[in-house]
């Protein structure tokens, strides 16, 4: 049976960890936050003392972490101490330049790897409802897939090592843009005196809707709840990544810059922490009037 390691128990992985764990799969952990680490014990889960304890315990090895300095820390030491034969799967949201290099230094070690970056937010997480796009050759797929199961529902199979990553950054592009597209419109329309219910109304009805408007907004930032599920301050390492890898393909993306800059401006108005569909929130301040919310 395979023993599995997980790493980086935070707003995504403390969900996603606690789902292997239900599904009976046994399990090793580690995280700085002792709290999760605790609440994983509680599930039957065992404390690892470092990474490399865990890397020399586990023969698949899982990393959700913040981002690409912490990911690449991490996966040199585990591959340290993994055994050939041994399975090292990424889902934290890094840049190809990073994914590339960890498959080549597992491949060198002997370790089989994936890159299954994850999609939908930390509620999802939690209910075992996550989507993976997931980037690895047919074997490792398969041996990852039944904990890809345990954690989600939607398991895309992008292509080879590389690919899960790459499909993460588009689809982060526009999940991000469309909060700041959605946060000038709406703006826009207290700015004009509209009633919100028939704005939305409105533009569910036409082509100008989208998932974050009529998915996540009415349970996030329109009902008055702006806890971070996905930060602002992640939301923009996100865009800096996405500017990054768009420039190394050379493929110009004018709109995530300006929409970065947003973002910037929002982090140094000190609300990083907010979740990123506060962003209607900084528009209104920017605005001068008063956010909508749904009743």
């Amino acid at each position: 049976m395979e023993k599995i390691g997980f790493i980086g128990l935070g707003n995504m992985g403390r969900g996603m960890a606690s789902n292997i764990r239900r599904k009976q799969f046994a399990m090793m952990v580690y995280d700085l936050n002792p709290k999760p680490v605790a609440a994983l014990m509680e599930l039957g889960a065992e404390a690892a003392a470092d990474v490399a304890a865990l890397g020399r315990a586990s023969s698949i090895a899982i990393t959700m972490l913040p981002g690409p300095k912490e990911v690449s820390a991490t996966a040199a030491t585990l591959l340290e101490h993994m055994a050939p034969g041994s399975l090292l799967i990424d889902m934290s949201t890094v840049d190809p330049e990073t994914t590339d290099a960890l498959a080549a230094a597992a491949a060198a070690k002997g370790v089989g790897f994936v890159d299954a970056p994850v999609g939908r937010l930390a509620a999802h997480a939690d209910r075992g409802e996550s989507l993976f796009m997931v980037g690895a050759s047919d074997a490792d797929f398969a041996r990852a897939k039944p904990l890809l199961e345990a954690m989600g529902t939607t398991i895309h199979h992008c292509g080879g090592p590389g690919s899960g990553t790459r499909t993460k950054l588009v689809n982060n592009y526009l999940a991000i843009i469309l909060c700041q597209l959605n946060a000038e419109a709406l703006s826009l329309s207290q700015g004009f005196g509209l009633t919100l219910e028939t704005t939305l109304e409105v533009l569910h009805g036409t082509t100008a809707t989208n998932g974050q408007l009529k998915v996540n907004w009415p349970n996030k930032v329109l009902k008055g709840d702006i806890a971070p599920g996905f930060a602002i301050d992640l939301a923009h390492k996100d865009l800096s990544l996405i500017l990054q890898a768009a420039n190394a393909a050379r493929v110009p993306l004018p709109v995530a810059a300006a929409a970065r800059e947003a973002f910037s401006a929002a982090r140094a108005q000190g609300h990083g922490a907010l979740d990123f569909s506060a962003m209607l929130d900084v528009q209104c301040a920017v605005a001068g009037v008063k956010p909508p919310r749904l009743a």
